[in-house]
């Protein structure tokens, strides 16, 4: 049985990178790999119990600070030491350093890395992949604009990158007509469009330019924020300002993001840079027509004018005028383009075929590691074979030369 470790900087916060590792974490599981994950911090708290009840094993380091904690590479390598995984598959830079620099010390037959945003951060992360891209079997990016980017930026090389799309199980995102209902009742919601965006309350995600749209918007509009994050107190102040108190609802961390989806009219991501967003693959998939910024694989899953609409980053006024764009759409064009968006998430990225993606992508490297060792084997029995030809050579040289000695011995004698 194959033993697949997926690695994380945790499980404590959850986003996309996170929510498609744990996906893939249980889709394995079901499919016969003995499967953990193992977080480089934090507790897991309800993501591990999740996985637990899976089947999947989650185990944290512990680090506390980051990877200069030297506690951590020591719980690491004693971890796969005794576990020994046939794959370590890690997510987000810190998780794939580790994993790439343990090979170092444990045996390790196969390491992959996946990149989840286009963004390749700063002097530090380029350099950290760099210098270490010798000891990854395989680079994979959740899409071509996140694969392109680091490219480019010269972190990893063509022939070492692949792209493996996201995938998400459709069947637990999908319209529900009393949950909507029920939904907006407790919102106070009756003929306004909700709006909806979810996402971590940070730089990146750019909620300001999403505020000052609204602000542009008819009366009617009303917006929804899941997520937490740091941007918290800062984005409270600008709605404020904005005179937005009424209209603009930040409902913090939601562990049930779908109702909240099958409530809404649309939904709006408003983000400067991403890899593959899961939420516009959440939002297709219960029939949700999206607003979102043209950035990173987002024109992969969005089909302006035919699944959604798409709009440049860091424009106000251009995403307000794109967000009325449904909301003036009766019902039934509005809801055929959520079934357009709906059918094209269930054709092209469906977990069941992510998965077997995946699998393909383990045994042929697997396959390849195996070779290696083969071939390392064979020149270490090759190595070997000289080595015994060469003593026996000596030995055969000692024996002749002590022959020819112990001939002129009785010649003289």
């Amino acid at each position: 049985m194959n033993r697949v470790a997926m690695m994380i900087p945790g499980l404590d916060r959850i986003g996309g990178a996170e929510r498609q590792a744990m996906l893939l974490a249980k889709g394995l599981q079901k499919r016969s790999w003995t499967v953990s994950v193992v977080a480089l911090s934090g507790t897991g708290g309800t993501a591990a119990d999740e996985l637990r009840d899976s089947g999947v094993a989650f185990v944290s380091l512990g680090m506390r600070k980051g990877l200069a904690d030297p506690r951590g590479w020591i719980r690491l390598n004693r971890w796969l030491w005794r576990e020994r995984p046939d794959v370590v598959h890690a997510h987000l830079p810190h998780a794939a350093w580790m994993a790439r620099w343990s090979r170092l010390l444990a045996r390790v037959p196969v390491v992959i890395d996946t990149l989840h945003s286009a963004n390749t951060g700063g002097a530090g992360r380029r350099f950290g992949y760099r210098c270490s891209r010798w000891l990854a079997d395989q680079v994979t990016a959740v899409s071509h604009a996140a694969a392109a980017s680091h490219l480019k930026a010269k972190m990893m090389s063509a022939d070492g990158l692949t792209v493996v799309p996201n995938g998400i199980d459709a069947e637990n995102w999908q319209p529900d007509a009393e949950t909507r209902t029920a939904m907006r009742r407790g919102l106070g919601i009756e003929d306004e469009f909700l709006w909806l965006s979810v996402g971590r309350l940070d730089a990146v995600k750019d909620f300001p330019t999403l505020l000052r749209a609204m602000a542009r918007m008819p009366e009617r509009a009303r917006l929804a924020v899941l997520g937490d994050g740091p941007l918290h107190d800062k984005l409270t102040q600008l709605t404020a300002c904005l005179g937005l108190e009424r209209r603009v609802r930040f409902a913090g961390f939601e562990p049930d993001v779908a109702r909240w989806m099958q409530a809404a009219d649309g939904f709006v991501l408003s983000s400067l840079t991403e890899g593959l967003p899961m939420v516009l693959l959440e939002a297709g998939a219960c029939g949700l027509p999206s607003v979102a910024t043209n950035v990173g694989g987002t024109p992969q899953i969005i089909v302006d004018g035919e699944t959604g609409w798409l709009t440049p980053p860091g424009d106000a006024e251009a995403l307000a005028a794109t967000m009325q764009q449904p909301m003036r759409m009766s019902l039934e064009r509005r809801c055929a383009m959520g079934e357009n968006a709906r059918r094209r998430v269930a054709q092209h990225f469906s977990l069941d075929p992510a998965i077997d993606r995946w699998e393909q992508l383990y045994m042929k490297l697997l396959a390849r590691s195996g070779d290696r060792a083969m071939r390392r084997a064979a020149r270490a029995t090759l190595i070997q074979q000289r080595l015994i030809s060469e003593r026996m050579r000596s030995a055969n040289l000692g024996l002749v030369a002590g022959l020819s000695a112990s001939t002129r011995s009785t010649d003289v004698n």
